[in-house]
Formats: structure tokens, sequence, C-alpha cells
């Protein structure tokens, strides 16, 4: 009986010491996990990338500057996410000496090829069918000669008309604030007046002086 207790106590004792070891070696420890994010292209840090635990919610982002540090355990595998690139992953190692590790990830640009898409500015295919049936074609190279043609023959037809009673009104009054203009002084003479002479030269020019049929 005495040899029965004395086997199972060396069981237990030896399982106990078993399981404590083994409680031991697999323990994990926290690390202080810092470092910083960069692009592959030119080295410049990302900023506001995801930094989590996989499987977790637990993690951090980078400030505006890449740099990140928050408190992980040895063996975390670690994802970083950012728009506009590739996820990257990594695996915090279970060997550490000490109770911090710093990185630098390196992350690669995501480039996405989208298909061809032309955007009109008709919500519906039956606004698209009416515009297109109201659509004003240009005016070709004959429809504008036209036009230029009827403005010219309008500002021909406007020099030949005679002034009506509102124009006559206005351009005797206008005589009269310049007579009023120059009381009591002597008018100047538009005889010595080069401006004058370079209005009637190129008035004559254009033949403004010549006898209306």
């Amino acid at each position: 009986m005495k040899y029965f207790v004395k086997i199972t106590f060396l069981v237990f004792v030896s399982l106990y010491l078993t399981a404590n070891s083994y409680a031991q070696e697999n323990e994990r420890r926290p690390v202080q996990f810092s470092g910083v994010v960069i692009r592959g292209e030119d080295l410049k840090p990302i900023p506001y990338t995801s930094i989590l635990v996989k499987n977790l919610r637990r993690g951090t982002i980078s400030d505006f500057y890449g740099f990140f540090s928050f408190v992980a355990q040895e063996g975390d595998i670690i994802e970083f996410t950012a728009l506009g690139y590739k996820k990257a992953t990594f695996v915090i190692p279970d060997s550490l000496t000490q109770f911090k590790y710093s990185l630098i990830q390196v992350m690669t640009s995501d480039t996405i090829m989208l298909n061809e898409t032309v955007i009109y500015p008709w919500p519906t295919l039956e606004q698209f069918k009416k515009a297109f049936v109201e659509l004003k074609i240009p005016d070709d190279d004959l429809e504008r000669a036209k036009k230029n043609l009827a403005l010219a023959e309008l500002k021909e037809n406007f020099d030949n008309i005679s002034m009506d009673g509102s124009m006559n009104y206005k351009n005797f009054m206008n005589n009269q604030q310049s007579k009023l203009y120059y009381a009591g002084q002597m008018q100047p003479n538009n005889l010595l007046n080069p401006i004058a002479w370079a209005q009637f030269i190129k008035a004559w020019r254009e033949g403004k002086f010549k006898k209306k049929s």
C-alpha cells in the first residue's frame, strides 16, 4: 500500500512539473512594438497606416510621420494596411532578449487598373434621346458669313439713318452744355486741335463726307 502511495505521489509531482514548465515555455511576454511605415518607392513616411494584431481588436495607427508604438506580445501577427498600398504582415519574434522591438515596415503601392467609364450629363436614356433630337447643330461657314453680312448691312443702314427727335434733343442739350461750360471765356479753336484733325482725316478717308444719294 505504501509503495502504491509513493508511486501515485511521484506521478502527480512529475505531471505538475511538466505542466508548469510547459506553461512557462509557452507564456508570451509583452513587447513594446515600435517603428515607422515608409513607401518603397522613395522611402517617404506613410501617415495614418492601420496597424492591428491579426484576429484581435487591438493595435494603433501611425502618425503624420509614419511612426507608431503600442504594446504587443511575442508571436503576434501584425497587419499593416494603408489606402493605395498592399497589405503587409509581420510576426514578432518569440525569442527576444528584450521587452521591446523596432521595425521599419516598407509598403508597396497597390495599382489597380479600372475599366474606362464615360459619364454623361443625362441621368436616363430617355433624356439623352430627347437632348439628341433637340440638339442644335453649330453654324457652318456659310451661315456665319450670312450673319456677318447682315451685321455689316445693319451698320451701313445705321450710318445712313437721320437722327430722330430724341437724338436731336440730346444733341441740342449737349451744345447748350458746352456753351454754359465756356461761358465768359474764349472757346478753344478746333483748327489748332490735333485730335480734331485726326478725327477729320479718318472720317474723310472713310468717305463719311460723300454726298448720300
